[in-house]
């Protein structure tokens, strides 16, 4: 019979607090507090986490392992899982069922976000692939549930269509490109770093531009001739702005733009549009253009099955330990230059022994 687990009365926990220092912008300030774990309720479980990863909304994705339940027997106990980090759409194909939110802080989660435990709903953990180990676990979800809306669901991707994906180098970006690659399809990208660029063809891509030249999209139309295509099936974008009317001339008839994001959060990189421009031009040539979000707990599960079968493992930037090292991580988010995700490791003595190799 396996030992009772002892159950905690508190947690460390990375705590926002209003800054006391007037600043432009203004920052707030994480501060790493002691907070009480309240009583399990049936259809709880207490989740303890080993590892967190940032993205730029300053939320974290977790990964953990169920050390207790407010139900008795429960079959997740000391099974390592995530957590699905939003609420408010469970299965809906075109849009949330209800109030949309990510998990973090109010009454979604009274603990707080960045913690060393979290209480959560039972129905509210997916188990964890096992190919894939803490670190790789963390940097998954927010990513992997963004990139599977843009490019499977609204994106309709398909073996042997060309894809183009823009600012490579970001999570939601890789993790994009590792899907599409896995789906069979040719994937280009964009980048301000040609560094970028080289990692992202040694992850798959058939190559890239840099969205710093003017005729970038030019450049992109004779590497589609170089590779033997004629045309973009779809665009997965980040920035916004005239992503249409760059790309439309090489986006098939009734090709696909799909635009999860318009704005980067980082003062050392250029700011992208906060609209996106759409001309008669690309209606009488029957483009498309979707926008795209975060997806439902079921696009979750669905690209994690997609991830078991294909063996995918997320890419890690930049492996930091402990809570305390917070602010490290925001400073890296911050310059912009990491490729993949940063990932706290929070506990190093996890029963997970696996390593993924890159």
């Amino acid at each position: 019979m396996a030992a009772a687990v002892q159950i905690p009365k508190s947690t460390k926990a990375l705590v926002l607090r209003k800054s006391t220092q007037a600043t432009q912008p203004v920052y707030h300030n994480a501060v790493l507090e002691e907070r009480p774990i309240p009583a399990l309720k049936p259809g709880q479980v207490l989740v303890r986490i080993y590892a967190a990863a940032f993205n730029h909304r300053d939320h974290w994705i977790r990964k953990g392992v169920v050390v207790a339940s407010g139900d008795k027997d429960d079959s997740l106990l000391r099974r390592r899982v995530f957590l699905v980090p939003m609420r408010g759409w469970e299965r809906d194909p075109e849009a949330p069922e209800s109030f949309f939110h990510i998990l973090g802080g109010g009454k979604a989660n009274p603990l707080g976000t960045f913690a060393e435990y979290v209480v959560v709903e039972r129905d509210q953990v997916i188990p964890t692939p096992d190919h894939l180990d803490d670190v790789h676990a963390a940097a998954w979800p927010i990513g992997a549930v963004t990139a599977w809306r843009a490019t499977m669901v609204n994106g309709a991707v398909k073996p042997g269509d060309n894809v183009l994906i823009t600012g490579i180098g970001g999570g939601v970006a890789l993790v994009a490109l590792q899907l599409c690659v896995a789906r069979g399809a040719d994937v280009y990208v964009t980048s301000g770093s040609q560094e970028k660029i080289r990692k992202a063809v040694e992850l798959g891509a058939k190559g890239g531009v840099s969205y710093k030249a003017d005729d970038w999209p030019v450049q992109l139309g004779a590497l589609l001739k170089k590779n033997g295509a004629s045309h973009l099936n779809v665009v997965i974008d980040a920035g916004g702005g005239d992503i249409l009317g760059k790309t439309s001339g090489i986006l098939k008839a009734g090709g696909r733009v799909v635009v999860f994001g318009m704005q980067v959060l980082s003062v050392h990189r250029a700011h992208t549009s906060p609209k996106v421009s759409m001309t008669m031009r690309e209606v009488l040539k029957n483009q498309k253009l979707f926008g795209s979000t975060m997806g439902s707990k079921q696009d979750l599960i669905d690209a994690t099955q997609f991830m078991a079968q294909h063996r995918i493992v997320p890419i890690v930037s930049d492996v930091l330990d402990g809570l305390e090292s917070a602010e490290q991580g925001f400073q890296i988010l911050e310059h912009g230059d990491h490729f993949g995700k940063v990932v706290i490791r929070i506990v190093s003595d996890s029963p997970n022994t696996f390593h993924a190799k890159l």
